[in-house]
């Protein structure tokens, strides 16, 4: 049966079947209302508050508008802003009883939603995040399983961990944290919203999982549990992120707030323990991805434009910022892994403490030279001095050639490794071992990008053993040794050797400057040839004698240490004519074995300068 709206007029919204009725409650009044001692003042739209007429030519329009009941006085009041100053007047001067008879808000039917082995519940409008509600979004499923294996990483070198999740909203992540890796961790989940907490709370007995409750407003720990049958304990907290990071130091520390997460920086670095990890995923990806340049500038500091390689550039003005308020709490870092995919940015970095360590990191923050022809680039070279010309440090000769300014300066920008190979390996494994596969195969990619390998196997079997000896041992770097080539004390070492020795291990994972940035393949194709298969031309680049691999910014992206225009050049050699209609007829093939290239195939028609090539 079709029933109408209570809040709004007939002409406004028709009569409709329960399910979209519910709906239509949920997104257009509740997402609005005015909440007070547990009752909820929804927005009105029945003729109940008239807005004054306006005369166009010779007719008088008069329209209903929407306002708000307030339940202590029979006020209506049109604005939210003005109901909640209106609301907080009466409790200023004592009035709090209402003069309406109030119906209690209903509560909204939840779903139980499932995510690695984690029963999490949520709102029918999970989807659609309200400034009241908890927001969960399945998409960020790989995002939370790349932190996880981080997180796995760290509690083997040791344990136990203190680790915050500061935004939890409905909490999967702290959960999955805490079912998975027990008693390595201790989790703490933060939400400054009210019913975040409350939902969290919910889910931590959906899970079997102890709570202990922990409210700026209160300084008592309310520890809430189900008996004999809760094994873990999740401590909740309802403070702002920042506070809670200025109060309590951590081992690791998650930032996913909604839109950039600049504003939480300083706070989880002044208090975040020696060679602990910071991981932060930004989702203003209108700014980083140049969409929105003034705000990049706004927030980063950075000027950015639109490149082939604008994903890259993204993950290095996060890396950036996040180096800088690094170093002002006297502490470096160090790059672990750099994610930049269609919805989020991930920056994953370790702390380390000192100021050497933060000068070696604010060294590596450089300006960019770009070129607006040919999209070559290159760092500005250290130092103070002005050039004369910056111009000759890029590699090609767009501006001896083109007219006008044909460069832009772009930053400042991280210059240094976005990925620490030993590290990766060992997420790998991590996620191999839980069962993540999603994050398995982009941790594959990561690997082989951050060694700049064509490799197409990754060796499972190597990796287990790596990490079967790396319990029972320490990393040692031997000198003149690649940095994957590790020698390891053997025997079982005691928990505090091993964290003496933690940045010995870290040194040794440090992987080789890998190339900066990449070439989009079907960029840089040439016009009326064919280009070669991906994979056969990463072979001739490397065949060529350049450091080559794919990249997980780009599908077509390809990261090599080969200038551009070597990198047209082979890609030139490599490609075959396209003929434009009908059939071929009397083609030559030539096989040239002067310099080990590949056959070139070209006929009588085509053109003086393709024969010529």
């Amino acid at each position: 049966e079709k029933k109408p709206c209570p809040l709004c007029s007939e002409d406004k919204y028709k009569a409709c079947y329960s399910h979209k009725l519910h709906r239509h409650l949920l997104n257009f009044h509740w997402k609005v209302s005015v909440e007070f001692e547990g009752y909820r003042m929804c927005i009105c739209y029945l003729p109940c508050h008239p807005v004054k007429p306006n005369l166009v030519g010779d007719q008088t329009f008069s329209k209903m508008g929407a306002h708000y009941h307030c339940i202590i006085c029979s006020a209506t009041i049109a604005r939210r802003t003005d109901m909640i100053s209106h609301i907080n007047r009466h409790v200023n001067k004592g009035e709090t009883e209402s003069r309406f008879i109030t119906v209690p808000a209903p509560k909204n039917s939840h779903q139980v939603l499932k995510e690695s082995a984690t029963d999490v519940r949520v709102l029918p409008n999970y989807s659609t995040p309200q400034k009241t509600d908890s927001y969960f979004n399945p998409k960020m499923k790989l995002n939370r399983q790349l932190i996880f294996s981080a997180l796995a990483v760290l509690a083997k070198e040791r344990t136990p961990i203190d680790c915050l999740d500061a935004f939890g909203a409905t909490g999967i992540m702290g959960l999955q944290w805490a079912k998975h890796l027990r008693s390595s961790v201790r989790v703490t989940i933060n939400d400054c919203n009210e019913n975040s907490v409350t939902m969290i709370q919910e889910n931590c007995h959906l899970n079997k999982m102890k709570v202990k409750l922990n409210t700026k407003e209160d300084d008592n720990d309310e520890a809430i549990g189900d008996g004999e049958d809760s094994t873990d304990t999740i401590e909740v907290t309802k403070m702002d992120a920042n506070v809670i990071m200025h109060l309590r130091s951590f081992d690791f520390i998650h930032l996913d707030p909604f839109g950039t997460t600049m504003n939480y920086l300083d706070s989880a670095f002044r208090n975040v323990r020696n060679l602990g990890i910071v991981s932060l995923t930004s989702t203003d990806i209108s700014s980083l991805y140049a969409k929105a340049q003034h705000v990049a500038l706004r927030h980063y500091g950075s000027n950015i434009v639109r490149t082939e390689y604008y994903k890259e550039l993204a993950a290095r003005i996060v890396i950036a910022a996040v180096a800088r308020a690094a170093a002002r709490c006297n502490k470096g870092i160090e790059v672990l892994l750099a994610v930049a995919l269609e919805h989020f940015v991930l920056v994953v970095v370790r702390v380390l403490r000192g100021p050497a360590s933060a000068d070696d990191s604010v060294r590596k923050i450089r300006y960019l030279i770009h070129c607006q022809w040919c999209e070559e680039r290159i760092f500005q070279k250290e130092g103070n001095m002005l050039e004369e010309n910056p111009y000759q440090q890029l590699p090609c000769d767009c501006h001896g050639s083109m007219p006008g300014k044909t460069a832009v300066v772009l930053g400042p920008l991280w210059s240094g490794a976005l990925f620490n190979a030993g590290f990766l390996r060992r997420m790998y494994f991590e996620s191999a071992q839980y069962g993540l596969d999603e994050a398995q195969s982009l941790l594959k990619t990561l690997v082989c990008e951050a060694e700049c390998t064509t490799s197409k196997h990754y060796s499972m079997y190597a990796s287990c053993e790596e990490t079967k000896q790396e319990e029972c041992g320490v990393y040692i770097k031997t000198p003149n040794t690649s940095p994957e080539s590790l020698v390891y004390s053997l025997g079982k070492r005691k928990s505090d050797e091993v964290t003496r020795n933690a940045n010995k291990r870290q040194k040794a994972e440090n992987s080789a400057e890998h190339p900066a940035f990449y070439y989009n393949i079907h960029r840089h194709s040439i016009k009326g040839m064919n280009m070669p298969k991906l994979n056969r031309f990463l072979n001739y680049l490397s065949e060529a004698g350049y450091r080559v691999s794919r990249t997980h910014f780009d599908p077509m992206g390809v990261r090599t240490d080969a200038p551009l225009a070597q990198f047209k050049t082979v890609l030139l050699k490599y490609s075959t004519p396209t003929y434009g209609g009908g059939q071929v007829e009397d083609a030559e093939v030539l096989e040239e074995d002067r310099s080990g290239a590949a056959a070139a195939v070209f006929t009588k028609d085509c053109p003086p300068h393709c024969a010529a090539d």
